[in-house]
């Protein structure tokens, strides 16, 4: 009797975790320069303070008036991102562990992109909310002009003095590869061939603004540049990531479809802390 299955358990470890959580956030710029929180729950509560405890000058002896912080919260809800790979019958029976890196390392990347573009664009929903959807109004994320072109380090440095203010400390660059390109190209002043930007003595082609590291990723709004502190951005990840296959869908060209789901979500706590640096072409 002819047997149908659509499995191919082979491929598919009984842990997803090192298959698919850890690649992508190894892979995905958006968690290298945010914190990334693992959950068991649909939605994460994030504290906020809005207002800190009042402290004052009292004499030996007397009574410390009390005073109490004021606190909110903001909640960030996983949205789930899926990524889907064809791969051949022969690897999909392959048992060994370097067959099912080979597909954790295609879905990995695969779903890192769409986070990227998630966290730094402003994707319809069902994504969740990112960076190119806050407002620039006061209170949320602060701005740069750096000018009609990138010339000087002049607006980092800005841009360091405005988290600065908020109480905040900015972390990383984050830029796209053609703008990171041009900071790369600037020297030092006329004549000279010395790059202008510093390198990571641990790591000569490692990019650094004010020794900042900069990254790069095409997901990022054109001639900007966000500085982001790793604490004002969180990455939500839930810990029910799931791999499956499905021999069906392509059995008349023996191929195997294999898929993987994660479920992420945003949260920008403190927005004032986020500083977009952007030049206007004229």
């Amino acid at each position: 009797m002819a047997q149908t299955t659509t499995t191919a358990s082979a491929i598919v470890p009984t842990e997803t975790g090192e298959l698919i959580v850890q690649p992508v956030i190894e892979q995905s710029v958006a968690m290298q320069v945010a914190t990334v929180r693992r959950t068991t729950t649909k939605t994460l509560r994030i504290p906020v303070v809005t207002a800190d405890p009042t402290a004052r000058w009292v004499a030996e002896g007397d009574e410390i008036t009390p005073s109490d912080p004021t606190l909110d919260e903001i909640e960030v809800t996983a949205s789930k991102v899926a990524g889907l790979t064809i791969i051949s019958r022969e690897l999909a029976d392959d048992s060994s562990p370097e067959a099912a890196e080979v597909v954790g390392e295609g879905l990995a990347r695969d779903i890192a992109r769409k986070v990227d573009q998630a966290f730094f664009g402003n994707l319809p929903s069902p994504a969740p909310a990112g960076l190119g959807s806050l407002p620039t109004t006061a209170g949320n994320v602060q701005t740069v002009d750096a000018g009609a072109d990138w010339t000087n380090l002049d607006p980092f440095a800005e841009a360091l003095s405005k988290a600065e203010q908020v109480g905040a400390v900015i972390t990383a660059w984050v830029t796209t590869p053609a703008v990171a390109l041009k900071l790369a190209t600037l020297k030092e002043g006329t004549g000279s061939n010395k790059p202008l930007l510093g390198n990571d003595p641990g790591a000569p082609t490692r990019r650094q603004i004010l020794g900042l590291p900069v990254f790069v990723s095409p997901d990022v709004a054109a001639d900007t540049v966000w500085g982001i502190p790793e604490d004002r951005a969180v990455i939500c990840v839930r810990e029910d990531a799931e791999v499956e296959s499905d021999r069906s869908v392509f059995f008349t060209s023996d191929r195997v479809a294999v898929k993987a789901t994660m479920r992420v979500g945003f949260g920008f706590a403190h927005r004032a802390a986020l500083v977009k640096i952007s030049v206007t072409p004229g």
